[in-house]
């Protein structure tokens, strides 16, 4: 950035505008003001931020990332609380426990985060249902031998990911 466009002159100059992107897409203003600040916080994290000619769409590319990211929490959430409703009441976990797993399924998500969809299926069916080879090719439709070759590729997916 140019000294004249550091990051506190950004946020001076389009935060209030950015909020408001965030709250006409989300329609709730106190999430449109958290992801506001979440595109910051990314702003500043960046190891170096280029020259900006636009500095509204360098903020809405951005910001649309936090969105996607904020969706795709909400959608995984959501999937947990259906399944946790299924669930027997004297089975169901605390408040603790359940944000805990909500964490830890949020973190398994971008950790697979850019797997082909079929490895990823894959790699849950065989983690969390504890499905056998052949029973993952069975629901999926491929060979033992290619599920082998997605559990693998999912595996060094996460080893290098860690």
């Amino acid at each position: 950035m140019q000294p004249s466009n550091s990051v506190e002159v950004l946020y001076h100059d389009h935060h209030h505008w950015l909020t408001g992107w965030l709250r006409r897409k989300l329609g709730c203003p106190e999430s449109a003001a958290d992801l506001a600040q979440d595109t910051f916080v990314r702003v500043l994290s960046a190891p170096a931020t280029p020259v900006l000619v636009e500095p509204r769409a360098f903020l809405t590319t951005i910001a649309k990332r936090v969105l996607f990211n904020h969706y795709r929490r909400q959608d995984l959430e959501r999937a947990y609380l259906d399944a946790l409703a299924q669930l027997p009441e004297h089975v169901v976990p605390s408040e603790e426990e359940r944000a805990i797993i909500l964490q830890t399924l949020t973190e398994l998500d971008q950790l697979l985060d850019g797997l082909p969809p079929l490895v990823k299926r894959a790699f849950l069916l065989c983690q969390l249902d504890g499905l056998t080879y052949p029973q993952i090719g069975a629901e999926l439709g491929i060979s033992v031998a290619t599920v082998k070759r997605h559990l693998h590729k999912a595996a060094l997916h996460c080893y290098f990911a860690l």
